[in-house]
């Protein structure tokens, strides 16, 4: 049984995102979802949104990159009784991984997925609290397809559209939603 908790028609989820100059380095811009999820009338609406959103897609797994990422896709998870695909940080899976190294707009990382977590023939949705340049996106993609799953899409709290994630994500032919938009810098 699917249960939405639809709070009201329309809220402005861009009043809950705070803003932080020079964090985590200078010269970024951080968008800060703690705020939106504190709230629980617009954390709420908000899940209810990437539920609605994935209305779009088919699929059959749920998949989120750690750590912000978890705090939507388990609550949608939830909500649709789809299994949740772990996207974690090197070396804090416990069993046997793929991994794909990336960069991001300040540094390198790597993330990992245990070899038994996606099937040949699953299609899993990718949340994330926000794309800004697409490589953690881009990454968390190769995961699914090292893995031998089909990426059915990906859905954003947030697109940081002047940097161009999104963009390089529908070139590469994904499906791609979020709700709400604000420049990167």
């Amino acid at each position: 049984m699917i249960y939405l908790f639809i709070t009201q028609k329309y809220m402005n989820l861009k009043e809950y995102i705070r803003s932080i100059s020079d964090y985590p380095k200078k010269g970024i811009l951080f968008r800060d979802i703690t705020t939106l999820i504190k709230n629980e009338k617009a954390f709420a609406y908000c899940i209810d949104q990437i539920v609605e959103k994935s209305k779009q897609f088919k699929f059959n797994k749920i998949a989120a990159v750690e750590s912000r990422g978890f705090v939507f896709a388990s609550a949608v998870s939830y909500i649709l009784n789809k299994p949740f695909i772990l996207l974690r940080k090197k070396n804090k899976l416990p069993a046997e991984t793929h991994s794909v190294e990336f960069e991001l707009e300040y540094g390198k990382a790597t993330i990992e997925v245990h070899k038994d977590s996606i099937n040949q023939d699953d299609s899993v949705i990718i949340i994330d609290d926000l794309v800004a340049t697409g490589g953690t996106a881009n990454a968390a993609a190769k995961l699914i397809e090292i893995s031998k799953g089909k990426v059915a899409g990906f859905i954003f709290v947030i697109n940081l559209f002047d940097l161009g994630g999104c963009d390089k994500l529908i070139k590469k032919g994904y499906k791609v939603e979020n709700l709400i938009e604000f420049p990167g810098h």
